[in-house]
């Protein structure tokens, strides 16, 4: 469905806001629902909306649905891929797992990195954030190193700084990175809030890294060849959207390419 279509919907009173998929989480449960639920973080559809997008939480179906996936995007403007439990190991060819790997579920893995694989081939503007980031190196044949090495080496409950490439879309997004963050035009900084246990351990085929934390852990991805705008980061942008102008940009890229192409 085009922005004009929806405009002439609403009676075109007022500018319609872009869609922005985002594939919801599997939860065994939900106090106020009483029954299991389908969620997306609060604070993740907050930095949508405040960014001028409408947030949709998008129902993830099973494997035997996932050719569907494709149309079901079609009506999309923008698409988030949202944090979230781990991978199943064996969908990057691992041959075990470890005993730290959590929140597996084969029909999320499933919907997320087909959705990943439809947005990429199809142009649509995508986000994706920490899992998000995970499924699209997966989706590209990529791997994960699934722990990185236990409480005091891993990313939880942890604001670190990480380094990001000038001249990358990743820079120009979070804003005042790269030729403005740092003398002579070089690479920039910006405090990145990270809750993770597993990090990119294969690039995926096409991606390159264009942010970095200081223990070497890729934090940021791109896909020169990808048709549409497109942008990983592993930490969680929506922390800290709410008093860190940086990571508000990255929700105002996503809308901004989303409303573009509507």
């Amino acid at each position: 469905m085009t922005g004009e279509t929806r405009a002439a919907r609403a009676g075109g009173a007022r500018p319609v806001r872009p869609l922005i998929a985002i594939p919801a989480r599997f939860s065994a449960s939900a106090s106020a629902l009483r029954y299991a639920a389908e969620v997306n973080a609060r604070a993740l559809m907050e930095a949508v909306w405040q960014a001028g997008g409408e947030p949709v939480s998008l129902h993830p179906t099973g494997p035997e649905e996932e050719t569907a996936v494709a149309a079901r995007l079609t009506r999309f403007d923008g698409v988030l891929l949202p944090g979230g439990g781990d991978i199943a190991p064996y969908r990057y060819g691992a041959a075990g797992t470890h005993a730290s790997v959590y929140d597996v579920d084969d029909r999320q893995d499933a919907f997320d990195l087909e959705v990943a694989r439809r947005a990429l081939e199809s142009g649509i503007p995508l986000l994706a954030v920490c899992r998000g980031l995970q499924a699209v190196n997966v989706a590209l044949g990529g791997t994960l190193q699934q722990d990185m090495g236990g409480p005091g080496h891993d990313h939880r409950h942890l604001r670190h700084p990480v380094t990001v490439q000038a001249g990358t879309r990743t820079a120009r997004a979070l804003g005042r990175v790269g030729n403005q963050g740092a003398p002579g035009g070089g690479d920039g900084t910006v405090e990145a809030s990270c809750y993770h246990h597993q990090r990119v351990e294969r690039l995926g085929e096409g991606l390159t890294v264009t942010a970095t934390a200081g223990d070497g852990t890729v934090e940021a991805l791109e896909l020169p060849i990808a048709p549409g705008w497109f942008v990983a980061v592993q930490w969680h942008p929506e922390d800290t959207a709410a008093t860190d102008p940086a990571q508000r940009g990255l929700f105002g890229a996503l809308v901004h390419h989303a409303a573009a192409r509507s």
